[in-house]
């Protein structure tokens, strides 16, 4: 348990400095904005030296713009996927102010592809193990729950009122590059994890109640018991059934190790859910 939770750590750290690589080292010096609080801390930052003269780094402001949604997220999200979403932002705002602030190309196509690309690894490594690198996919999940949309609609629009403003206080041709490096970190993202927002989880074993049990204490899902039987062993198993999203995916996978090692597990895309579901 102490070795996973440190490797769980351990992995949202480097996902906090990959995303300040991307800012630091390509983004920030080419007026590129990254996806998410990331990108909304970073034209903060701009906006404040370019407009009023004040010299307030990136991080300073992703640490501020999270912390209110952070609480909203704890009561309202989960209290883990909280916790190590917060770990993530703190170290990447440790991260932004410390790391030297360098334009590694004058090229304004190669800052916004390879910061796209650094920052999609980031935030992919994050999520994969069941945090975030920022506070948008808090909201994002909220406004979904409460209107049943999808995520991705949500952070579309987030991010597009980012490139919005982009445009607006510096130049077209910024919000269209920020487009490339969104586009960028949208593929890296859904490489390294899904691209689905919910997920159905089929798991053949022989300790349902047990498999039941430690998922009911993680977070609330419908579970559905189906018969199942082995083809060549004879042997009786039940099917655990349950329709879950990408931020559970991590703690499925970690509560199926830990109550059966030897269950089959096939998780597949799901493009709609019908009739109840909980959200909560």
């Amino acid at each position: 348990m102490f070795m996973m939770e440190a490797k769980r750590i351990i992995t949202v750290i480097i996902g906090a400095f990959l995303l300040a690589v991307s800012l630091n080292f390509f983004l920030i010096t080419a007026n590129v904005y990254a996806s998410g609080f990331a990108g909304a801390a970073q034209l903060l930052s701009s906006v404040f030296q370019d407009f009023l003269g004040m010299n307030i780094g990136t991080g300073i402001f992703l640490l501020l713009l999270n912390i209110p949604v952070f609480i909203l997220g704890w009561f309202k999200v989960g209290k883990g996927f909280t916790i190590y979403s917060g770990i993530s932002v703190v170290f990447s705002t440790i991260f932004l102010e410390f790391m030297p602030i360098i334009a590694l190309s004058n090229d304004i196509m190669l800052n916004a592809v390879f910061g796209g690309v650094i920052a999609g690894a980031g935030i992919g490594i994050s999520l994969k193990i069941g945090a975030s690198t920022g506070g948008m996919d808090i909201i994002a999940m909220l406004l979904s729950r409460m209107n049943d949309k999808p995520v991705g609609t949500y952070l579309m629009a987030l991010n597009g009122i980012i490139i919005l403003l982009a445009g607006v206080l510096y130049s077209a041709e910024n919000a269209l590059y920020t487009l490339i490096a969104l586009y960028a970190t949208t593929k890296i993202i859904d490489m390294i994890h899904t691209r689905h927002v919910k997920l159905t989880a089929m798991i053949i074993t022989q300790k349902p109640e047990e498999m039941q049990q430690a998922i009911h204490n993680r977070f609330i899902r419908g579970i559905t018991f189906l018969p199942a039987q082995g083809a060549y062993s004879k042997i009786e198993k039940k099917m655990v059934y349950l329709v879950l999203n990408r931020y559970e995916l991590y703690d499925v996978e970690k509560i199926i190790k830990e109550v059966d090692p030897e269950a089959f597990t096939n998780v597949v895309e799901t493009t709609a859910v019908y009739g109840y579901f909980r959200k909560d």
